[in-house]
């Protein structure tokens, strides 16, 4: 049986931000989110593109990380929204570094920008350390 540690929905909502990678992010590429970041999903044109590359990249995300008790979608949008504030990082039960981010504002963004790079890794560690 499949594991479904990614969610369709998600990807497409963040898609539409997708001309700045978060989707990209979201589904474990953070070498072409970073590359979207700066070009603008490649001037808009690999933006609309990923509109139909979504579901593959779902698929491969679903193969490559370990579900578990941590929810991807859940830690993505504390990540997104609360990042500075590391409320992903306490909702991952990493209570330490969580306030650190908050006293420091995700650690001067640093941190959030290096949880953006390996949020799915940390998740897909502690989820099957728990297993």
């Amino acid at each position: 049986m499949q594991q479904d540690t990614h969610s369709k929905v998600i990807g497409y909502l963040l898609w539409i931000f997708g001309f700045l990678g978060s989707h990209r992010f979201y589904y474990g590429r953070p070498v072409t989110g970073t590359i979207w970041f700066f070009t603008l999903g490649l001037f808009f044109i690999g933006w609309i593109i990923d509109l139909f590359l979504i579901p593959s990249m779902d698929r491969e995300a679903d193969l490559r990380f370990q579900s578990g008790s941590i929810d991807y979608n859940v830690a993505w949008i504390l990540l997104t929204f609360l990042g500075v504030f590391g409320v992903h990082r306490m909702y991952q039960g990493k209570w330490i570094s969580g306030i650190i981010y908050l006293c420091t504002g995700g650690l001067f963004f640093l941190g959030v920008l290096y949880d953006f790079w390996t949020l799915n890794d940390q998740i897909s560690l502690r989820n099957a350390q728990q297993r």
